[in-house]
């Protein structure tokens, strides 16, 4: 059956029966009434004819009124306002039930930052009384019934103002700082006093920019409030703040308003001067900002407590505060002890931050005596020489390797490189006694007879031609402590060829006596047998401690300079002595016997110690570009080294150099900063002008008779007499007369024809005049010193300088003193 359509509906001012035939179709009334119920009202115009059904097609409908009644249009996708209530009722529970759950899982700190407790430590001199420097910033801890009323107040008033009467979190502050983060500025501040104190506090609160740490700052803050009383919460506060030139408000009274001041003394202006500068601690004492913060400080006192501070507005000046305290600084020889205590903490495992913050007292092995009679003997002998001159001095006690004075430089804030400590240069000759203890250790005597003008050895691998040869007669064979006391190069080369393991022997030797392995094997694939003439580079105070082997009857202890650490009134850290046998005691005591003649007859003759015992040895680079004396008595044992390095412009205009390095610029002209990476960056060396028996030795000797004033006399041990005679002494033609291979059996020197020395007298002896050499040691000088022949004059020398060391060899070989 076919389906009735809808008939038009009657056009106004029509007729209904003019429509046709069929009368208009009217609803029933339960069809009306179920319209009514329906949600959208269906109009009454009748439906269009389906397509493709018969009949001519009808008219359209009145226009439909957009936005008329019922829910058509867009209204149909907005959700009622019962289902966004809903909404909103559900996502806030859900946030809060977040927010409860995020604060009952934020535990309430319980672990103090170390930062917040850090104390300064302290170094002192050996006497453990005498301050040399203080580490970290100054920080001292009181009770708030210490602190005066007038310093909490002006806290309050310019920082939380609320304090007393909030939980913990100021509702006005937490949305100025989120609004500051969430438009992309700086993280606001308007942090309370309690969520400061619990940042600068407790472990667990980093000092991040961010929302999530304010947020969990804020859970702790309120967490802390209902934990701790208000007075607890501003102590604690109050004692770790940072104030600029110290932690805490105790130690910032002592620092800007005297020594004696404390937190309980401070006045309403004082306490006002500290709160100002709790925002910006970096402030200058007297910055216009901390001016102006100190003003508003002053008024918001004024402001919350008119009964108290009602007219402070107008009678408070600005206060004066006193200068920073200099006891930190790092000027002259401090800086040098500083850095040095520091690096042998380091190399214990402690940081420079742990030093700084765990209230340390470092007792170093400094003597302040000594220390000033270094720098004295240093700046004495220097005076009148430039600035391409360098000069370290090192002093050891040989019984305990504690390094009880040296000179590094003239400051350290200008210069900080450690001339004492740092500096590695060819030993020279200063070094040929560990060949002549080698020797002795292997079984040979003093007595043993060596090359004195022969060129040798001609043999010996990695040898320029001409092998090694001296620079003046001392006759075809010598003895070995004229070998010593002369400098001969050609008998301590021949002697370390001698020893069962040649240089190997020397090599072990002086790094039992504390040399580093590497650096000393390097050396002997470089220079080969110049090794034994002192090619190696070493310290001053290397070589002051590796002399203590015969300043301490073969006994090595490596060098230190901390004597102990404490903290808490007990030893944290104790001294380390590590003391190992390196010669034994006859090897030492004769090497002494031989070194002592240095000073009595050979290259340093005049330069002892009056009537004190002392023994040592000169030495002198190639070309007198460096030069060493070491020298010791029983109860010190003393290093000094001099170098002279010149940077040239490209037009060869001489600069001194800066940190050992050339102000020069790439372009070769000079400038007061220097780069690395031009081809003038380096210093050279050039001649001193003078040798180890000049100035080193003069500086030694006026540091050694200084340090040992009011010490009693040590004598050195008996001549031990060790090994067995030999002679090396290569003969210089065949001869149908054999040569004994002990020339002491008949009591007659082969050697008598040729150098007139008697072989039986080993002290004392000098075969080119036959004087009996005595003790030069002339009355002291208005200055405290002995009167010094001129420094540039090597005093005592009998003979032309035979030098070692130096870059490299020069026309084959290496020249010794």
């Amino acid at each position: 059956m076919a389906a009735q359509p809808y008939d038009e509906p009657p056009r106004r001012g029509d007729p209904a029966g003019e429509r046709g035939d069929q009368p208009p179709r009217s609803r029933s009334r339960e069809e009306s009434r179920t319209l009514r119920n329906q949600e959208t009202i269906v109009s009454d115009a009748p439906r269009r004819r389906r397509r493709g059904q018969g009949g001519p097609p009808e008219p359209p409908g009145p226009p439909v009124k957009k936005g008329g009644g019922g829910r058509g249009g867009w209204r149909r996708f907005v959700p009622s306002w019962k289902i966004v209530v809903a909404g909103v009722v559900v996502l806030a529970a859900g946030m809060f039930g977040m927010i409860m759950v995020a604060y009952a899982n934020t535990p309430v700190p319980t672990t103090v930052q170390s930062e917040a407790t850090a104390q300064q430590s302290t170094i002192y001199y050996n006497d453990g009384k005498t301050e040399i420097a203080r580490l970290g910033m100054p920080r001292e801890s009181v009770e708030i019934n210490e602190m005066a009323d007038s310093v909490k107040d002006a806290a309050i008033a310019i920082e939380n103002d609320t304090f007393y009467e909030d939980s913990g979190i100021s509702f006005s502050g937490m949305a100025r700082s989120v609004w500051m983060t969430a438009t992309g500025q700086q993280l606001q501040g308007a942090s309370t006093i309690t969520q400061q104190m619990a940042r600068g506090y407790y472990d667990g609160l980093s000092q991040e920019v961010s929302i999530e740490r304010k947020i969990k700052e804020i859970f702790v803050a309120v967490k802390l409030d209902d934990t701790l009383t208000k007075d607890e919460i501003l102590r604690n506060y109050l004692n770790t703040v940072n104030f600029g030139r110290a932690y805490g408000v105790q130690a910032a009274a002592r620092a800007y308003f005297g020594k004696k001041m404390t937190a309980a003394k401070l006045s309403p202006v004082q306490g006002a001067y500290l709160a100002a500068r709790i925002q910006q601690p970096a402030w200058e004492p007297d910055a216009p900002g901390l001016k102006y913060r100190f003003n508003q400080v002053i008024k918001r006192m004024a402001e919350l407590w008119p009964e108290k501070y009602g007219q402070l507005p107008n009678t408070a000046q600005f206060p004066k505060t006193r200068k920073a305290n200099t006891s930190n600084s790092l000027g002259g020889d401090r800086g040098y002890m500083v850095k040095q205590v520091l690096d042998e903490l380091e190399s214990r495992g402690l940081t420079r931050d742990e030093v700084e913050s765990r209230g340390y007292k470092i007792t170093s092995t400094f003597d302040r005596k000594l220390m000033k009679a270094a720098r004295q003997a240093m700046k004495t002998t220097m005076q009148g020489m430039s600035k391409e001159f360098h000069g370290g001095l090192a002093a050891v006690n040989p019984k305990n390797g504690r390094v009880v004075a040296f000179y590094g430089g003239d400051n350290y804030v200008s210069d900080p490189w450690n001339e004492a400590f740092e500096s590695k240069k060819q030993a020279a000759s200063a070094f040929k006694p560990y060949v002549l203890a080698a020797w002795l250790q292997a079984g040979y005597s003093l007595k043993s007879y060596v090359p004195g003008n022969e060129t040798v050895p001609k043999e010996l691998p990695g040898q320029q031609k001409g092998g090694i040869t001296n620079s003046h007669n001392v006759g075809r064979a010598v003895d070995v402590v004229k070998a010593t006391a002369q400098s001969v190069n050609t008998a301590f080369v021949s002697m370390a060829y001698a020893l069962p393991n040649q240089l190997d022997d020397v090599k072990n030797l002086v790094v039992a006596a504390g040399f580093n392995e590497k650096s000393m094997a390097a050396d002997i694939e470089e220079h080969h047998y110049q090794f034994a003439i002192g090619s190696a580079p070493v310290t001053p105070v290397e070589q002051a401690a590796g002399y203590s082997i015969f300043a301490n009857a073969g006994k090595y202890t490596r060098y230190h300079v901390v004597q102990k650490v404490e903290q808490n009134n007990q030893v944290a850290y104790p001294e380390q002595q590590l003391t190992k046998s390196v010669i034994d005691p006859g090897v030492a005591a004769d090497s002494t016997v031989a070194m002592a003649e240095v000073l009595r007859s050979g290259t340093a003759r005049g330069k002892g110690l009056g009537n004190r015992p002392a023994a040592g040895k000169t030495g002198t680079n190639n070309d007198e570009n460096g030069a060493w004396f070491v020298g010791y008595t029983p109860q010190i044992s003393t290093a000094v080294g001099f170098y002279r390095e010149e940077c040239r412009t490209k037009s060869g205009k001489v600069v001194p150099p800066l940190h050992s390095n050339c102000p020069i610029t790439p372009k070769g002209k000079a400038s007061k900063k220097y780069d690395l990476n031009n081809p003038y960056t380096r210093p050279y060396e050039v001649s001193l002008g003078f040798e180890g028996a000049g100035p080193p030795t003069i500086a030694w000797q006026r540091f050694m008779l200084a340090a040992h004033e009011g010490k009693p006399v040590e004598e050195f041990p008996e001549k031990a007499e060790i090994g067995t005679p030999e002679n090396i002494v290569p003969s210089p033609t065949p001869t149908p007369t054999k040569t004994p291979d002990n020339p002491f059996d008949d009591g007659e020197n082969p050697f008598d024809d040729e150098t007139g020395d008697d072989p039986d007298c080993l002290i004392g002896c000098d075969g080119d005049t036959g004087d009996e050499p005595t003790i030069d040691d002339p009355p002291p000088a208005d200055d405290g010193f002995p009167e010094i022949d001129d420094p540039n004059v090597a005093g005592g020398d009998t003979g032309p300088d035979t030098r070692a060391g130096g870059p490299g060899p020069v026309n084959g070989r290496l020249e010794g003193q």
